[in-house]
């Protein structure tokens, strides 16, 4: 079969632009060689080297150590309340009075009869001791010192019983006053004027002024790495910084058999204005801590997971792994495999697959295969419409070459200005890239 001139002449054609394609590599199109890929515009941010802490948090309410119940050991009326909810009390204050009538008579009845029983008792006892003094005379029967000596014993024991009694109802009519038993503040009223005080019935609520907890409770994993001496910090939960420090000083030693949960008590050492009884605080347990590690965001991350089936239990398991994309030379993207360490928040230990010199892919990285050719850019690369609309309205004298100054530049310019941003934070490198914008409109603006 014969080829005519015209199908070489076509064929010589098409090789010819297929080659100009392919040596167009870094023209302005951002595609790479025949059937390329566009750069992905990506956002870079440097490893950070600092403290990261393995935390466990759970919520609780703060609470005094000692919450004392008053009971009222007298049962009548109350006539009289002399503090109310929030009152500091010093320890035997007055809190209450209850009519105390009865109780006063009863009073004056007991000391009555222990004043007649003392009578009586001394009477006998002379009695007696005037029979042994006759006895040892031959001058008295047997019999008549021993009717004597039981009626001297009789007054004696007659004595005591209302010593005894004098004294309860002196307690009685002491306790028509109830005091506070400590020094605290008062939590609770429970009745009013004119209520029937019980005894056995609450009437108030101290708590202690000594110190304050918070108790937590826990799953089995956390319980289990808690440890007492742990330091805490407390965070009230509508407040970014920490509130209150404390520390871990009480663990149950076992779990609870319905909740299967462990309780912790944390007993607070410092304390800030706004902690006090009952508020709702964040409890952040450092369990461990490390000084110097790098850290990156969980955003950052790219997640690989691979179905594993384990041909022992006949199940499907799940393989997940980690790993991040590095810029290269600000212009090639590669993946690196890492080996995750503690988590805190959304930050992460990287225990190997970085070096501290690396600047990772925070932002584009979810389209990119290990090689991808990519473009760093600055955050406003990132921007919404109308972020960009603004930022256009006040910076009108940028130069042709748009958001990116090293479009304008020549090669060794650009590979010049990538050499110097290397070895800057992304806050410096968008510093760099402004600085740039500007003095391309001022040339662009003298040469006008």
């Amino acid at each position: 079969m014969k080829i005519s001139y015209i199908q070489i002449a076509v064929l010589s054609l098409f090789l010819i632009s297929c080659s100009n394609d392919n040596s167009n590599e870094n023209g302005p199109s951002g595609f790479s060689g025949f059937g390329g890929r566009q750069a992905t515009s990506v956002e870079t941010s440097e490893v950070e080297i600092g403290p990261i802490a393995d935390q466990v948090r759970s919520f609780g309410n703060v609470k005094a150590q000692n919450v004392i119940s008053v009971l009222p050991q007298v049962s009548n009326r109350i006539t009289e309340i002399y503090v109310d909810l929030g009152d500091t009390v010093r320890q035997g204050e007055a809190l209450a009075k209850i009519y105390d009538a009865t109780f006063r008579d009863q009073l004056s009845q007991a000391e009555s009869q222990l004043e007649q029983s003392r009578i009586a008792l001394r009477r006998d006892s002379s009695d007696y001791q005037r029979q042994l003094s006759l006895m040892d005379r031959d001058l008295t029967s047997e019999s008549e010192l021993d009717i004597a000596q039981a009626a001297y014993q009789s007054s004696r024991a007659q004595f005591e019983s209302a010593r005894s009694s004098l004294t309860q109802a002196q307690e009685n009519f002491n306790n028509t006053v109830v005091r506070s038993p400590v020094a605290g503040v008062i939590n609770s009223r429970a009745l009013e004027v004119g209520d029937l005080a019980t005894t056995g019935t609450e009437l108030f609520q101290v708590a202690s002024t000594n110190g304050y907890e918070s108790r937590i409770y826990l799953p089995v994993q956390d319980w289990r790495a808690v440890k007492v001496g742990h330091e805490v910090n407390l965070r009230i939960s509508n407040e970014s910084g920490v509130s209150a420090q404390g520390v871990v000083s009480r663990k149950s030693p076992q779990l609870d058999a319905t909740t299967g949960l462990g309780e912790i008590v944390i007993t607070l050492t410092q304390i800030g204005n706004n902690i006090y009884p009952g508020v709702l605080v964040e409890n952040i347990i450092n369990i461990t801590t490390k000084e110097r590690t790098m850290v990156v965001p969980r955003s950052a991350l790219v997640e690989q997971v691979e179905t594993v089936i384990n041909p022992e239990t006949n199940t499907i398991d799940l393989d997940r792994t980690y790993s991040v994309f590095v810029s290269r030379g600000d212009s090639v993207a590669e993946r690196r495999e890492l080996e995750l360490g503690i988590e805190q928040g959304d930050r992460i230990e990287v225990l190997s697959g970085l070096l501290p010199s690396d600047n990772i892919i925070v932002t584009g990285q979810s389209g990119l295969d290990d090689g991808s050719r990519i473009q760093v850019a600055s955050g406003d690369r990132f921007q919404t419409s109308e972020e960009r609309q603004v930022g256009n309205q006040q910076q009108s004298n940028r130069p042709a070459g748009g958001q990116n100054p090293l479009a304008n530049m020549s090669e060794e310019e650009r590979t010049e200005a990538r050499e110097k941003m290397q070895g800057m934070s992304r806050e410096e490198r968008m510093a760099f890239l402004r600085e740039l914008r500007q003095q391309q409109a001022d040339s662009t603006s003298n040469g006008q």
